[in-house]
């Protein structure tokens, strides 16, 4: 028995040795496309930009729940749709001007939600 236990742990050892690449079916520009939200600073309320800074034009997100079963619209979806698309338009910061969530049912969407602002590009980052 001890003589076939040795090569059954060698065998079963050898097997884990190897040179193994890792393939991946992600691409590296859809993670920075996905993550490039992050580089804009959402302003709203009470905090507002500091300093001089250049308007780049209107975006929006939007967000619809289509089904009864699917998830409800967000407005926090919707504003990082926005923060998304001031980042398209090489933006750093987003005014928000007015987020809207609605309920009424259309014949498109159950509820809906919409996120209106400025694409703004600031040399001051707070």
């Amino acid at each position: 028995m001890k003589n076939l236990l040795l090569p059954a742990v060698i065998i079963a050892v050898s097997g884990c040795a190897g040179d193994y690449t890792f393939n991946s079916n992600l691409d590296s520009d859809a993670i920075n496309d996905y993550f490039k939200a992050s580089d804009v600073t959402v302003y709203e309320g009470t905090l507002q930009p500091v300093g001089p800074f250049e308007i780049k034009g209107l975006v929006e997100g939007e967000t619809c729940q289509i089904a009864e079963n699917d998830a409800p619209a967000s407005i926090a979806e919707a504003r990082t749709l926005a923060r998304r698309a001031a980042a398209d338009k090489q933006a750093n910061g987003l005014v928000i001007k007015n987020c809207l969530f609605i309920e009424e049912a259309s014949q498109n969407c159950v509820s809906r939600a919409i996120c209106i602002g400025q694409a703004i590009v600031t040399t001051n980052q707070q």
